[in-house]
């Protein structure tokens, strides 16, 4: 399964905040630096989906804040209940 990610590091906390138009919004305290945040991005997913963390990998966009990830052993319907359905016209 890929999801588009829009990450913003140095945040306050690591969370999934939903969906932003077609993109999920993950915030990071993790800085970009060394691929610091991409790994804080696959914690907090893996962690959101209930996943191990090595199931997330970003695929796309290493070093920017418009990811692809991939994640392992979920399904169209794991991410809808997890995360909701992204908006209408987002995709």
């Amino acid at each position: 399964m890929r999801i588009a990610v829009h990450v913003t590091p140095r945040s306050a906390r690591d969370e999934v905040a939903g969906w932003r138009g077609g993109e999920l919004f993950v915030r990071v305290r993790a800085v970009p630096e060394d691929g610091k945040a991409n790994t804080a991005v696959c914690t907090a997913v893996a962690k959101a989906l209930g996943v191990p963390k090595s199931a997330v990998d970003v695929i796309r966009g290493g070093a920017s804040r418009h990811k692809q990830v991939e994640v392992e052993g979920v399904t169209d319907a794991d991410v809808v209940r997890v995360f909701g359905r992204p908006p209408e016209g987002s995709g």
